[in-house]
């Protein structure tokens, strides 16, 4: 060791000295590089309740088919179709890209939920720059809550039988 440390003091000027202009700048948030397959399309897996969406985006008119269907054939609900552009509206990209997704599993509703999930990892690939706008809205995030199974002994999760005093 070339100097003893007695006090705070002397810390304080033994980090503000050249053991700071040595170490490496902490920097902003870099993006990373965008992943992108041969046709220009990225890829992302999107799952919810027991949904699991493929999504593929890329470049285009703002069209979406989910399981060859258009959106809003596949999901004739409105609020399933504000789901799924949820995430385009949050990264300010509405109308720009044509999205491809097959779904497997589960409801409409988780379907949708799957599919806005997997837009949002595909959006985070093909543009870095968009995630944190996405992950503040908590788009990135994978909603675990599954159903609960049925236990023995029960009529239903956590339902019991009607008790009978007599």
């Amino acid at each position: 060791m070339a100097e003893e440390i007695k006090s705070l003091d002397d810390l304080k000027d033994a980090v503000s000295g050249a053991d700071l202009a040595a170490a490496p700048e902490a920097e902003a948030y870099v993006p990373a590089e965008p992943q992108r397959d041969e046709l220009g399309r990225s890829y992302a897996t999107g799952k919810r309740k027991d949904a699991v969406a493929r999504v593929w985006i890329k470049p285009g008119k703002g069209n979406v088919v989910v399981n060859g269907k258009p959106m809003n054939e596949y999901f004739a609900r409105p609020v399933l179709q504000m789901v799924i552009g949820q995430a385009f509206s949050v990264a300010g990209v509405s109308g720009e890209f044509d999205v491809m997704a097959t779904v497997k599993g589960g409801g409409l509703s988780g379907q949708a939920g799957a599919v806005k999930h997997g837009i949002s990892k595909a959006l985070t690939l093909y543009e870095p720059s968009l995630r944190p706008a996405l992950k503040a809205a908590g788009f990135l995030t994978r909603d675990s809550r599954v159903v609960e199974r049925k236990k023995y002994g029960r009529r239903k999760a956590r339902r019991s039988f009607q008790f009978s005093k007599r």
